[in-house]
This record gives structure tokens, C-alpha cells and sequence, in this order.
């Protein structure tokens, strides 16, 4: 019996399928994305932020993102403006527009994001603003193999 997936369950991805990255600060999961899934027009994951932690000062130049928090507190400063954001807020943040996030909150923040569109190619699509808090760990995986797997969950 082969362990496969096909149909429409192929397209389903398991947080704990995928590699969590830490370079940026917090936690990142890429889980829907040309690399896991083929897809071509963007990408999706999750964000988990410790109290007092963040996620460094970034830029998309081709793409803008989309996020919706699940749970805790986040402040974004976008364009140099902080906005809080509550469990059950949504925010849009436009192409090349500077964005960095900050849990100031006493409980574990866990949010959703999308990115897209996609970039002309995975290193064009990031730009770091100031220092990451992890720099030897490396960028969350987006990649355009989606035959590649995971090196391994973290």
C-alpha cells in the first residue's frame, strides 16, 4: 500500500510537515507555497511570537501581504506607523512597504499571513530592513520545487 497522496488531499499541508524558521525572529512556517504545493501565485503561513518577541524590519518589492491574527496581541509598525492588531483583526500591508512585527502582549501571538504576488524568483522577494535576531539560521523556504522535501520539522 503506498502511503501517496493524490486527488485534491495532495494540496493539503500539516503544520508539522514543514520546517519552522527562526532567522527573522519567532517562529515562521511556510505551508502553502510553490515549494509544498506548486503553487504560482503566492504563498501562505503561520507566525507564532513569544512575549517580547519580533519579527525584524522587512520589505516585499514585488509582493504585498495579507495577515490575520488568531490570537494574543501584535503590534505592526508599517511605514514607520504602529497599528495594534487584536485576535480576529485583519491587516493589509502593500508591496515594498516596510512592515515589523512586535508581541508587547502577555500571551503567545499566532497569526496567518499570505504573500503575492510571487516574486520573479524566491531571493528577489525579501528584503531585511535591520538586523535579524537569528542570522546563521536560514530564510523560510518559499523555493520553486515543489518535489524537494523538508530537511526536517523543527
Amino acid at each position: 500500500m503506498s502511503n501517496q497522496v493524490t486527488g485534491a488531499a495532495r494540496y493539503r499541508i500539516d503544520r508539522t510537515e514543514v520546517r519552522a524558521t527562526i532567522r527573522q525572529g519567532g517562529e515562521i512556517r511556510i505551508l502553502l507555497s510553490p515549494r509544498t504545493v506548486g503553487s504560482t501565485s503566492g504563498f501562505n503561513g503561520t507566525l507564532t511570537l513569544l512575549p517580547g518577541e519580533f519579527v525584524a524590519a522587512q520589505r516585499h518589492p514585488y509582493s504585498d501581504k495579507f495577515i490575520y491574527l488568531i490570537s494574543g496581541e501584535l503590534e505592526l509598525t508599517v511605514d514607520g506607523e504602529p497599528v495594534p492588531l487584536l485576535p480576529g483583526q485583519a491587516l493589509f500591508v502593500p508591496r515594498d512597504t516596510a512592515h515589523r512585527f512586535v508581541n508587547h502582549g502577555p500571551e503567545v501571538a499566532q497569526a496567518v499571513f499570505s504573500v503575492a504576488p510571487l516574486a520573479p524568483s524566491p531571493e528577489l522577494g525579501h528584503v531585511d530592513l535591520e538586523p535579524v535576531p537569528h542570522p546563521a539560521e536560514p530564510l523560510p523556504h518559499v523555493g520553486d520545487n515543489a518535489a524537494t522535501p523538508d530537511a526536517g520539522v523543527r
